[in-house]
């Protein structure tokens, strides 16, 4: 947990990656510091209210004029962050970066971004981040009617299938938790690495 005695005066125009969650007195002391992005696994709800001053909904969030950006990667509650997003962080710290906090969960998703100049060559896992999805692969549905719905891919037609809208895309098959297959637009899906 990311809490307001671990923040320093050294801490001033740093990007600070924490664990599980962040505390209202650590949101607090960032900002009087003047830290520059705090990034943790999860954060209470009541306290992004209070922090924010408002209901965060759907629309684009990410503006406001708080004096820290904040980026959640995983929810609500004390949640941990996916050990491969903590150990990609923690192998660029000292780095310079910028960040974007910007989000949106509706049509046109907009993702909060951390970009980190590097000349790093990625030699592990490489092969396996180029095949991209194939059968088998963990997804998660960003579009409705099925959005937030986790499921597995299934199959993968390489025709183009054409939509409601008469736009032809690929689709791909994804049995989702409860056993059900439905097709969606590839665009509509995004990998959960494991």
């Amino acid at each position: 947990v990311l809490s307001e005695d671990l923040i320093t005066p050294e801490d001033k125009r740093a990007i600070l990656v924490g664990g599980s969650m962040v505390t209202m007195g650590a949101l607090k002391k960032s900002v009087e510091i003047g830290v520059s992005c705090i990034v943790v696994g999860g954060i209470r709800h009541d306290d992004l209210i209070s922090f924010t001053g408002e209901e965060i909904g759907v629309a684009i969030t990410g503006q406001e004029e708080l004096g820290l950006t904040v980026i959640i990667t995983e929810g609500f509650g004390t949640m941990r962050m996916s050990q491969s997003t903590f150990d990609l962080l923690k192998s660029f710290e000292g780095y310079q970066a910028s960040v974007n906090g910007a989000t949106q969960i509706r049509a046109g998703v907009l993702r909060p971004e951390i970009i980190i100049p590097h000349q790093e060559i990625a030699e592990q896992g490489s092969e396996e981040l180029a095949s991209g999805m194939v059968p088998g692969t963990s997804v998660r549905i960003i579009r409705q009617p099925y959005f937030g719905a986790i499921g597995m891919v299934k199959f993968l037609p390489v025709e183009l299938q054409q939509l409601e809208s008469e736009s032809y895309v690929r689709v791909l098959d994804v049995e989702l938790d409860d056993g059900i297959v439905v097709t969606v637009p590839r665009a509509n899906v995004e990998i959960i690495e494991e």
